[in-house]
């Protein structure tokens, strides 16, 4: 009974409306609302023909509507509730204009948790992201889903959708307890109703049409929350991909905008810069340049194309410094957090949308969640920049309030050193050394993401099968002062590069469709490389979990040396050595140059293998060789 009173409150929204001839209320966002927040005002943004001239009034014991906001466009209006003093129940919202009236039944609900109880990730955890799109495909009735812009499912074009959902994430559950991951991101899941062109399509869920509504093509809000329940009951947490920066060409805020400021229309580079679309639709593009946000030295031309510029002509980008955008965003975060129970949130583009609006939501989510945690996308590849992002750094002009940051620096200096000699000063894992190097530019060092590929990246592996040297990667990855997060099918060796479309380095994983002929979810599925990789990754995961050592103890690196890097972590009189020969011939590990960690040791066991290793003696390593020792 209780799935069932839940699935009618996620897709009800609005329960009530009576008064056919009165105002018309086609929709309010959010559907519904939560007393017993720290901020007790709501903004309800209600859609409708000609509802910008109504009036609103309620009787509900503990509601004041404080403000009516009449928008440019008369098809908005937004009224702004006080709700200090409610109680959770049904609140009537009445609708006046002239002597014609519409009434509205909202609901405010009882929390189920308390703010304090809502916990994100750190760096206990292992973050696996996945495409809900290509994983697996759990259901082939929402593969085409009548009314939806975009109709076509075709596993043969790498660019369109192929049917995975959320229903296939849920049936493998058990394979990411198997595995040893703690936390799964999904790219998002929001509704993009978005029409296929040039084989192009919105599979990877970046162009939002709807901010409260699951895409029907993955399932329903419903669906979403029985997920993330059985997830949590297998001890995964769920981290939400969301976009702030822009939403999908086909929302109705883009046809219909509800103020002239609600989008970023930048006139002011048409002349020079504007493009149109295959629409006929002009707009900037931004110069994807990221630098220009923190250079002292910027011109305001040059800030202006990053942060007003749309990403691309399919995705309008979104005004935060406009109050009510930001509201609207911001309470959107909120409802899912409440709704369905997400542990964290990963935000998009992150220093394309307007740095002080996101920092006062950063703040308000901070002060509503103390526990959670939000990642933010910093796509550029110099420490001292991801740092000037991250909570508390004294390089920012503004406290950005923002936790967690995305290390690149660490993926392009993992990327290169696989593909080099270390030798030198500057060349192969002289590229990690010196990128941990500026780590004291981090206020907090252990609550950086690392990774070595994701969705928008070539695969680690390119076009090779080489699990030595992705076995050296993942070995740093999962052993570092860092949260780590794997991209799908990375155990079992998925390969690819970005040619004509991402889609190259977004495939289907093997097993998650219905004619797929083997699975690489099982053992009898996997070929013995794919069972070797996949073993070797979860020995060390489960390893992982829960050790103290990785997740509160100190780190010491040592400069490479005779091409071999070692990271040390120690803590509670444990240690853990990572060692990695980077050069194609063999190696040998000089013990006595790391006797400060060793100290009197002498024996220590590699952790993926469980050989035992005599520390009072040098150690061969094979070529490209890893060993993760433990003492």
């Amino acid at each position: 009974m209780r799935k069932i009173i839940l699935m009618l409150a996620l897709l009800a929204g609005v329960v009530t409306m009576n008064g056919a001839s009165g105002p018309v209320v086609s929709k309010i966002e959010p559907p519904d609302w939560f007393v017993g927040l720290k901020d007790a005002s709501v903004q309800l943004m209600v859609y409708g023909d000609g509802i910008r001239g109504a009036d609103v009034t309620t009787d509900y014991a503990g509601v004041t509507i404080d403000s009516l906001v009449r928008m440019d466009s008369p098809n908005y209006l937004l009224v702004y509730l006080n709700l200090r003093g409610a109680k959770p129940g049904t609140m009537r919202l009445t609708f006046t204009q002239g002597k014609k009236k519409t009434t509205v039944d909202y609901s405010l609900k009882e929390r189920e948790k308390d703010g304090t109880q809502r916990y994100g990730f750190t760096n206990a955890d292992v973050l696996y992201m996945l495409m809900p799109d290509r994983f697996a495909n759990g259901s082939v009735e929402n593969d085409q889903v009548g009314g939806m812009n975009a109709y076509t499912c075709d596993r043969s074009k790498p660019s369109l959708r192929h049917g995975g959902d959320l229903e296939g994430i849920r049936k493998h559950l058990a394979y990411f307890n198997e595995l040893g991951v703690t936390a799964l991101w999904f790219t998002p899941v929001l509704e993009n109703n978005s029409p296929d062109q040039f084989e192009f399509s919105t599979y990877h869920g970046y162009a939002t049409t709807d901010y409260y509504r699951v895409d029907r093509r993955f399932g329903t809000n419903a669906e979403y929350r029985r997920l993330i329940d059985e997830a949590h009951a297998r001890g995964l947490k769920v981290v939400m991909d969301m976009i702030f920066n822009h939403c999908g060409f086909e929302h109705p805020w883009v046809k219909d905008r509800p103020c002239k400021d609600w989008l970023n229309l930048p006139e002011w580079l048409e002349e020079s810069n504007g493009t149109s679309d295959s629409r006929g639709t002009s707009f900037t593009q931004t110069s994807y340049r990221l630098a220009p946000i923190l250079d002292p030295y910027a011109s305001e031309v040059d800030k202006k194309e990053t942060v007003e510029g749309w990403f691309v002509s399919t995705m309008p980008d979104l005004n935060q410094n406009n109050v009510h955008v930001m509201n609207y965003l911001t309470q959107n975060s909120i409802w899912w957090i409440e709704t369905v129970g997400i542990d964290g949130i990963r935000m998009d583009t992150y220093p394309y949308a307007f740095a002080k609006p996101m920092a006062r939501w950063m703040a308000r989510i901070n002060e509503e969640y103390p526990n959670f945690n939000v990642v933010g996308e910093t796509w550029f590849e110099q420490p001292a920049y991801t740092a000037t992002w991250q909570k508390d750094s004294k390089l920012a002009r503004e406290n950005s309030n923002l936790k967690t940051v995305m290390d690149f620096a660490f993926y392009a200096a993992v990327d290169s050193a696989s593909r080099e000699e270390t030798t030198g000063q500057w060349r192969g894992f002289n590229r990690v050394y010196n990128t941990l190097v500026f780590d004291y530019l981090y206020p907090n060092p252990s609550s950086v993401m690392a990774f070595i590929e994701n969705h928008d990246t070539d695969r680690f592996l390119k076009n090779t099968k080489d699990a030595t040297r992705l076995k050296q990667a993942l070995a740093l990855l999962l052993t570092m002062n860092r949260i780590p997060q794997l991209y799908y099918g990375t155990e079992v060796l998925m390969n690819g590069v970005k040619q004509r479309s991402d889609g190259f380095v977004r495939k289907d994983m093997i097993g998650g469709f219905p004619d797929d002929e083997r699975s690489t979810f099982t053992e009898t599925g996997r070929t013995d490389a794919e069972n070797e990789m996949f073993n070797w990754l979860r020995t060390v995961l489960h390893w992982r979990s829960d050790n103290e050592v990785i997740t509160r103890g100190s780190q010491v690196q040592f400069i490479p040396y005779g091409g071999v890097y070692v990271l040390a972590r120690s803590y509670g009189g444990k240690t853990v050595l990572t060692v990695v020969n980077g050069n194609d011939r063999a190696a040998s590990l000089a013990v006595k140059r790391y006797a400060e960690v060793i100290g009197a040791c002498a024996r220590a066991v590699d952790v993926p293998t469980g050989r035992t290793y005599d520390l009072t003696r040098d150690i061969e390593l094979e070529p490209r060789g890893t060993l993760i020792l433990t003492f």
